[in-house]
């Protein structure tokens, strides 16, 4: 009974493949829709956690000051070299402690120059932030501890000073610093917030200190925890350890902030897939419009072909298996959509992952669930218009004009 209810229903397709066509058209976009919504905001949290892991591996973000919104932050002292090395002697599970000072500068190479961000410290720092170098070298320990004028830049700098030339063994100027360069940075791209994270030049850190800040101030310490350690724990302890060496009373706030990156990564992964859902709620509306446009079409169809189903009706056919024939029909149309949906979506989602730069990673549980839903709208929809047919009177049908 089903195969001859679902030959029947191939045949009325057939039969108006224009009208079949815009009414499955709802189910087309609402199942498109909602797969490319998903599959794109699973692309978006997988590009943020990427990028929170290239910052660091188990990373804590120590700076002096507490966050005010707005970009803003407390006045608060700056930390020292103590305080590093404080850190990295009294507490546990760290693998590294990398200080650091920043400060905005002119770089220049011949008739180039660029406007970028100089960072003083030491070669801990290429650990901690999971940098590596796509040429040349780190400091030695002779050159941190002088504060030699050498410098390492990023693929950023060197690309705008530089073009194609190599540029380890050049020098450049850096404010009144005259430096040579030994090393290039593996290129990193744009952070989730949206800045260049190649748009640097690292000096040592005493180098920065002496010849660029002129003050011994430390404005960053990045700490990498040891894996398999709890980087909520290690924050703690490092918490109590510069309350105690920044003299802050049991009764006073902390004058600076440790910041967890797993905990940012988690929130800002929480907050794409909630917006992922919220995107894929209202996509999923179209299914429901494409239902009631199933249930209209189903409805014009019973009044068309009344006299056919009281013919039915008068030689014998049973109302389920009138009944059965509708709601097949319904069913098959809804499907059909549900299949174009998910071509339609494949496609779209490629393209706009490319579009939008994000990784596409497709989740075949959507494409299921898409279309078990759209058929299931087939049935819902198509289910008052079946029993509609299948309750008419045979007398009363096959006078029906």
């Amino acid at each position: 009974m089903i195969w001859n209810a679902l030959l029947l229903a191939m045949r009325e397709i057939r039969r108006n493949v224009l009208r079949s066509f815009l009414t499955t058209l709802g189910i087309v976009i609402g199942v498109a829709a909602v797969i490319i919504m998903v599959t794109v905001g699973g692309g978006a949290t997988v590009q943020v956690t990427q990028e929170i892991a290239s910052l660091g591996s188990n990373l804590l973000i120590i700076t002096p000051g507490q966050r005010m919104g707005m970009g803003q932050r407390s006045a608060a002292a700056a930390f020292s070299i103590a305080d590093a090395e404080a850190i990295q002697r009294e507490s546990s599970s760290i693998a590294a402690v990398a200080p650091s000072a920043s400060g905005a500068a002119t770089a220049v190479f011949g008739n180039e120059n660029w406007n970028t961000r100089i960072t003083g410290t030491t070669n801990r720092y290429l650990e901690v932030g999971n940098w590596t170098l796509a040429g040349g070298r780190a400091f030695t320990e002779g050159e941190l501890r002088a504060g030699k004028a050498v410098c390492i830049l990023g693929e950023t700098v060197r690309k705008e000073l530089f073009g194609g030339q190599d540029p380890v063994g050049q020098k450049v100027r850096l404010a009144k610093l005259s430096c040579q360069v030994i090393g290039l940075l593996q290129t990193k791209g744009q952070s989730t917030m949206g800045s260049d994270q190649d748009d640097l030049v690292l000096l040592p850190l005493r180098t920065f200190q002496r010849r660029i800040a002129g003050t011994q101030d430390i404005g960053v310490i990045m700490v990498s925890v040891e894996d398999g350690a709890s980087t909520g724990k290690v924050a703690k302890d490092i918490g109590r350890l510069l309350r105690e060496r920044r003299h802050v009373s049991a009764l006073e706030d902390d004058n600076f902030s440790v910041t967890d990156m797993k905990e940012i990564a988690r929130m800002l992964s929480g907050t794409t897939q909630v917006l992922t859902m919220l995107l894929g709620a209202v996509a999923a509306v179209s299914l429901l419009v494409g239902g009631i446009g199933i249930m209209n079409i189903m409805l014009v169809s019973v009044t068309e072909r009344t006299r056919e189903i009281g013919i039915r009706l008068a030689i014998g056919a049973l109302e389920r298996e009138v009944l059965t024939q509708f709601l097949v029909e319904a069913v098959v149309l809804s499907s059909l959509g549900g299949l174009v949906g998910i071509l339609l979506a494949l496609v779209g989602s490629v393209v706009l992952a490319d579009f939008m730069d994000v990784p596409f990673v497709l989740d075949i549980n959507i494409i299921v669930v898409a279309f078990i839903f759209s058929a299931a709208v087939g049935v819902v929809f198509g289910y008052f218009p079946a029993r509609k047919a299948a309750r008419l009177d045979p007398i009363e049908a096959l006078r029906h004009e």
